[in-house]
């Protein structure tokens, strides 16, 4: 048994690993299933297959049409801190072969507006982000006289150089190759207080 490899997407240590060709090693199945899309391309089966063992990471992924659903962080005008919600990601018609990243459905946070994403890869201090962010926002909420971001406002403490208007939503990219999500959670707000600061 190979022990101590490193995870394809996470880099953590792991003795697991894929099931079809034996060779990549993941250190939980979601990151093969998040990996998938470019895993797919290299998964070559192995010749001789594997007898039965706990360190195998079951393969194949779930069924390409299906919808991934990750955690994201929604800032809002109205409230006065960001929270945790739910975004359905749904696979593009090339994103299953070609490693591209499937598309997150945030419409619905951005009522009659148009919306742009913007991909947030250094953190504190000017850090790489091992997991980059991606920031969905309306640009024309400031012209349409959106209410400003109270949760942006607040985890700033107002001291922004530009005041964000209209909601946020936030995801989380599951590597830096940014081929899928994973889920985002409060402990990135470090990174994006810091980015919302320096924003102008």
């Amino acid at each position: 048994m190979q022990a101590n490899r490193s995870c394809l997407l996470c880099g953590s240590p792991t003795s697991m690993w894929c099931s079809r060709c034996q060779s990549a090693f993941y250190c939980h199945p979601e990151h093969l299933n998040a990996d998938w899309p470019r895993h797919r391309n290299e998964c070559i089966p192995a010749s001789h297959p594997a007898v039965h063992s706990m360190n195998l990471v079951d393969t194949p992924p779930p069924a390409e049409s299906q919808h991934i659903s990750v955690s994201a962080i929604l800032f809002t005008p109205e409230e006065e801190r960001p929270r945790i919600i739910t975004v359905n990601c749904r696979p593009t018609s090339r994103s299953s072969w070609h490693g591209i990243c499937p598309l997150p459905m945030v419409q619905q946070y951005f009522p009659n507006s148009q919306t742009e994403g913007i991909v947030l890869t250094q953190g504190l201090n000017g850090e790489d982000l091992r997991f980059p962010l991606h920031l969905w926002y309306s640009p024309t909420a400031l012209q349409r006289s959106f209410p400003v971001n109270r949760s942006i406002f607040n985890i700033t403490s107002g001291s922004a150089q530009k005041l964000w208007c209209g909601p946020v939503v936030v995801l989380k990219y599951n590597g830096t190759r940014r081929q899928g999500y994973t889920d985002a959670s409060l402990n990135d707000l470090p990174a994006l207080s810091a980015y919302f600061l320096a924003y102008k």
